[in-house]
């Protein structure tokens, strides 16, 4: 009896790596099917409360409208209408300047801060 034909084929290190590779494969492909299931899940799970805030958002924009045609017909007795409606306008848009350089300023930021690119770049603070 020949002792070489009765023990089982070693896989060549060739056949190991590729086994290897197929399964680091299989696995990184599970993984990301687990975490797009899991996005999947949550975003309908959130769906119908991102409807809400957006229905919200536009409720609240006709009642600050309906704020500002009241300022407008409040001040209009007292300094006629096209006047009133400057007034409201010009306090309206000052309002809304302010708030569109406030949020450039604090949207700048994902860009990151100065200080924060100096210690990227490995300077120490002053």
């Amino acid at each position: 009896m020949d002792m070489q034909t009765s023990r089982p084929e070693e896989p060549s290190i060739g056949d190991v790596f590729g086994r290897l590779a197929d399964d680091a494969k299989a696995y990184v492909r599970a993984e990301a099917d687990l975490y797009k299931a899991i996005a999947l899940h949550r975003l309908g799970a959130a769906r119908n409360g991102a409807i809400a805030l957006v229905a919200a958002l536009f409720l609240m924009n006709a009642a600050l409208v309906t704020l500002v045609v009241c300022f407008a017909l409040v001040l209009a007795p007292a300094v006629g209408p096209i006047l009133a409606g400057i007034i409201v306008f010009a306090a309206v848009a000052i309002i809304s300047l302010l708030l569109v350089l406030y949020g450039a300023s604090r949207l700048k930021l994902l860009g990151g801060s100065e200080e924060e690119r100096k210690v990227l770049a490995g300077e120490k603070k002053p």
